[in-house]
């Protein structure tokens, strides 16, 4: 099986619509007046969640009325975020036929349909004009590809002169190895991180200047420490990121931190503009 196959699997669920909705209404939640925030503890499939989202924004100076690309949108979190509270309209692609259709589902739910669109794609070939977009952003995507320098000209190619373009995303650290599994690869073979000084390099080749570079490691041990010390007073909620990731997600979530501790991993943000 492709690389390409095997990420797709990985992230594949089978029923994650319906699950997802199920948590919902065991959360209280009544599913025909469903609100972004709603969908938050779920459909942010990135170290911090919602709370991360909100401080890229932030960073990133996103306006009402820009056409931005979300890379690798997963289930749709940010996309969601950022049309909702920003007033931007938003083209989200991702690998995983399944995830598109989760997400154009709960678009639909929260009233944003109109806002966001959903393709099925590969970052390294897509389906859009040259200069396209006002803006795009990649949360932990750039861990399930190899070929960034790849990645970074094809999204170079479909952004309009002076556009910024915003990346968070794991980056490695002095210790090449992982404990595995993590959340993004069970094992090396999806794996393929770049150290923040490489991810630099490789935006500078593909024709972005890099406007700002955070180490947002300290804020990911906050955010574990506080989930887990949740998880002990109040046992794991019924919508939470285990929907994505399944039986694995304790081990997982177990060696992100110990990676995270031990100097493997560096959540980085990037906050770049286009030549």
């Amino acid at each position: 099986m492709s690389v390409d196959g095997k990420v797709a699997n990985h992230y594949s669920h089978g029923d994650l619509a319906q699950t997802i909705l199920a948590a919902l209404a065991a959360a209280g939640k009544d599913l025909d007046e469903l609100t972004p925030a709603d969908l938050a503890p779920v459909d942010e499939f990135h170290i911090g969640g919602r709370e991360a989202t909100v401080d890229f924004a932030g960073r990133f100076g996103a306006k009402a009325g820009m056409h931005l690309l979300d890379v690798g949108c997963g289930i749709g979190g940010a996309s969601r975020y950022f049309a909702g509270s920003h007033g931007c309209r938003v083209t989200g692609i991702d690998l995983t036929p399944e995830y598109c259709a989760v997400a154009a589902t709960l678009a639909e739910k929260v009233g944003l349909a109109d806002h966001v669109r959903y393709r099925q794609a590969n970052a390294l070939s897509m389906p859009f004009e040259d200069e396209t977009f006002d803006g795009a952003y990649t949360f932990h995507v750039a861990m399930n590809i190899a070929d960034k320098a790849g990645l970074y000209a094809e999204i170079a190619r479909v952004l309009r002169p002076d556009a910024i373009f915003g990346i968070y995303d794991v980056c490695g650290g002095e210790t090449e190895e992982l404990h595995f599994p993590v959340p993004w690869a069970d094992d090396p073979s999806i794996s393929f991180l770049a150290g923040p000084d490489e991810m630099t390099a490789l935006l500078d080749v593909a024709g972005f200047d890099v406007v700002e570079t955070l180490d947002r490691s300290e804020f990911a041990k906050d955010f574990f420490d506080r989930m887990r010390q949740a998880a002990a007073e109040t046992g794991p909620p019924p919508l939470g990121l285990h929907l994505l990731m399944g039986p694995a997600f304790p081990e997982k979530l177990k060696n992100m931190v110990r990676n995270l501790h031990e100097g493997r991993i560096y959540p980085t943000e990037f906050i770049c503009r286009r030549r």
